[in-house]
């Protein structure tokens, strides 16, 4: 394929994470520094920027400043959930962003974000293509919920697992100190995927994980769990429990409808979950009487930068260098993905290419055979995929003792 010269256009989508600016930086300051790339814009929250026209310059930050991305939380670049429509249905959307690409000269495309964003990456590559547009679409993954299909592994999922062991790690100890008992129930996102949950085993390690780990890929069932978590309670006084907030019956029922079953569903009809761990701590009191705490890490799960893990900010990095490189050379409608290696017995991650075709909408789940066989905690198959993965602290820098973060001048284009 012909060397194609143009301009770049990146966005970030959906739910940030604390890695998903270094993904965006290792893709931004590769472009910079391309030889046929003319120059690098920014959507303003996602592909409702492109819609909008609400582009800013990347070329005029200043380096130093872009290069603090790396170490920075959630989306620098803005996000959103917005649903593009079937282009066969309608197609007004995919003529603005023509419009758009045609504007500025744009004939690199780089989305990054998750399952959804994938989805939009490949309906734009797709239309492009049919309308005889040349512009090289590639999606750069991002999803601590680990659920994307072929990548080894999802930058920002292994920071948010190394977060999540390390709370759950302080929990226990903080659970620990009073001579009378408590049962502790810790929520991890999770919708279908139970990734994150099983994260908490990690703290395992430390001699301070949980007494049971439920995942969505087994279903949950009420008066079983009430009964274990009374039979530890009897027993040893304190129990620690790690739930994500997709566990459901087998009915295919989320538990949290139990206590409500309006809950509001965003743009891509997911229902919005939240407010499990506090009934389920509820009803653990109402049979044991103890005294009970419902933990719910919420946002704090995907935004903790100061617990990164270094290993995946230099992963993620390198998924956005490895996009705009391969795109300069002629490869296009392609997410990259990781390829894990050992070499003498040493993790080794490698950057790969899956087709958006395969990787749009398609969620990768816990494989059951890492899961014990009662469905109430992970073995060591999981613990050997997860633990490279959360290596090496961040670099992230300080000033008056807090972190210094990124802050772009975002100039218009």
């Amino acid at each position: 394929m012909s060397m194609l010269k143009g301009a770049a256009v990146i966005g970030q989508s959906g739910g940030p994470s604390s890695v998903i600016n270094a993904s965006a930086y290792g893709a931004i300051k590769t472009a910079l520094e391309s030889d046929v790339i003319t120059n690098v814009y920014a959507m303003q929250n996602g592909i409702v920027g492109l819609l909008n026209d609400n582009l800013f310059d990347l070329a005029k930050e200043d380096p130093d400043e872009l290069a603090l991305m790396k170490y920075t939380p959630s989306s620098a670049l803005g996000s959103c959930r917005y649903k593009l429509k079937d282009p066969d249905e309608d197609e007004t959307d995919y003529q603005k962003i023509l419009a758009m690409f045609k504007k500025y000269d744009i004939r690199y495309f780089f989305y990054n974000g998750g399952n959804d964003s994938m989805d939009t990456c490949n309906k734009i590559s797709k239309f492009m293509l049919r309308n005889g547009y040349e512009v090289r679409c590639m999606g750069i993954p991002k999803t601590i919920d680990n659920d994307l299909a072929g990548t080894d592994h999802c930058p920002g999922f292994a920071s948010a697992a190394k977060y999540i062991a390390t709370s759950v790690a302080e929990v226990y100890r903080d659970c620990h100190v009073y001579d009378k008992g408590m049962i502790t129930i810790v929520e991890c996102m999770g919708r279908h995927a139970g990734w994150l949950t099983a994260a908490a085993a990690l703290a395992s390690l430390t001699g301070n994980g949980p007494d049971l780990v439920y995942l969505p890929e087994v279903d949950f069932d009420l008066p079983s769990f009430i009964e274990k978590v009374s039979r530890i309670y009897e027993a040893n006084k304190n129990v620690l429990v790690a739930v994500s907030e997709g566990i459901h019956d087998k009915d295919g029922k989320f538990i949290v409808e139990y206590a409500a079953s309006d809950a509001a569903t965003d743009a891509f009809g997911h229902k919005q979950l939240g407010g499990l761990a506090a009934f389920l701590a509820n009803e653990c009191k109402k049979a044991t009487g103890a005294k009970v705490r419902g933990i719910e890490l919420s946002l704090l799960q995907r935004c903790a930068a100061h617990c990164a893990s270094q290993t995946d900010i230099e992963e993620s990095f390198a998924a956005g260098k490895a996009a705009v490189e391969n795109a300069v050379k002629g490869v296009t409608d392609k997410m990259v993905g990781f390829e894990r290696k050992y070499v003498n017995g040493v993790y080794v991650c490698e950057t790969k290419l899956f087709d958006l075709t395969v990787v749009a909408n398609a969620e990768k789940k816990v494989p059951r055979e890492w899961i014990n066989e009662a469905g109430d905690g992970v073995n060591e198959k999981f613990i050997e995929y997860a633990l490279p993965l959360i290596q090496g602290q961040t670099q992230l820098a300080f000033e008056n003792g807090l972190p210094r973060f990124v802050n772009l001048k975002k100039i218009k284009a």
